[in-house]
Order: C-alpha cells, then structure tokens, then sequence
C-alpha cells in the first residue's frame, strides 16, 4: 500500500520531470528558447509539481484560463534535490519544529516552500494520499530557470487526448498514455524533513 506521503514522478538516473501550467504567451516563448524567457517571470514564486494528474486537477485538463498549456519540465535531481532540501513546510509540524513561532521565523526566511496535496485519479477523485509541490521563491528560480532546466517539452497535445478519451468514455485507453510515474528514492534524513512516509 503507498504511504500517505510520498514523491511519485517520471525520472531516470539525472533528471526528473515536473509540470507546469501556464498562458500560451508563456508557454511558446519558453518552448521555442529551450528555456524560460519573458514573458515568464523570475520576479515571483513558482510551484513545481512531479504528479502529472495533481496539476490536470488544479488545471481542470488545460481548460483554465492561463493554465490552457501544459508544460513536462525535465530538470537535473542535483536541482530538484537541492529545492528539497531548503524547502521549509507551508503549516506547523510539531516533529520539525519547536513552536509555531519557530516555523514560523523559518518559514518566513525560506526560499523554497514545500506543500502536501490530496492525490487525484484519473476522473478528478481525491485519494488516500498527498502529493507534493514545491515553490521556488525568486532567490532561486534563477538557478531553476539557468541551471536546473534540462529540457522543457510541451504535453499539451497529451492532455487535450487524454481528455477527449474520457470525454468519451474510454478511460482504460486513456489510462494508456499517463506519463510513468514511480516512487521518488530520498535519503531518511530528507524523508523526515519532507514528512514523507505515513501520516
């Protein structure tokens, strides 16, 4: 049975895809660079995601207005792992920190944050489970966007064919083109940290 929090993702032995979704404006100028470019901003926080039907969910399947693209960004583990491991939660856990003011000061200073979401299947249902996203606060979305990019490749046509094939009822076909996604390894000093494992 999977635990209650863990990281599930496509990845290999370097790089690790999250996903993001954004405006076409931002999307093609980012596809057409190999990179992220303006119109995309480095100014703001943004959240990576490694569960590609957490983000159809938050998306609605690319039909929200400004989330219509969905982009599979292949960064370096080195990256992803360095935003783990500066990441501070976004609530009080009594197992990581002295009071709520201590969360708190740290939370404040922290450059990366860290969420647990309820897990999505298929049709949108919420599972027994989290999956997490990660926010990268404007001190490093400059390393994000210059040194942990690998490839940004566009899974728009992805989502717009899983969807029609569960608008028409064949979700068993439409499970078929899922992204592969297993369970993330990290270090039992990391999975304490990132409050991995049950809840």
């Amino acid at each position: 049975m999977p635990a209650e929090r863990e990281i599930r993702a496509d990845f290999d032995r370097e790089t690790i895809v999250v996903y993001q979704a954004y405006p076409p404006a931002i999307a093609d100028a980012a596809l057409a660079a190999g990179r992220f470019v303006a119109p995309f901003s480095t100014g703001r926080m943004t959240w990576i995601k490694p569960s590609f039907l957490w983000l159809m969910h938050r998306s609605n399947w690319g039909l929200k207005a400004g989330q219509e693209r969905t982009l599979a960004v292949r960064i370096s583990r080195a990256g992803w792992e360095k935003a783990l491991a500066l990441a501070i939660p976004t609530s009080f856990h009594p197992s990581l920190f002295r009071s709520p003011a201590d969360w708190e000061a740290r939370f404040r200073a922290a450059t990366v944050h860290l969420q647990w979401d309820t897990e999505r299947s298929l049709r949108g249902a919420g599972l027994p489970r989290f999956s997490i996203q990660v926010g990268l606060s404007r001190h490093v979305i400059g390393e994000y966007v210059d040194d942990w990019v690998v490839r940004i490749e566009d899974d728009t046509p992805r989502v717009r064919k899983i969807r029609d094939l569960l608008k028409s009822g064949r979700g068993d076909e439409a499970k078929r083109h899922l992204p592969p996604e297993k369970v993330y390894p990290v270090s039992a000093e990391l999975a304490r940290r990132l409050l991995i494992g049950p809840g």
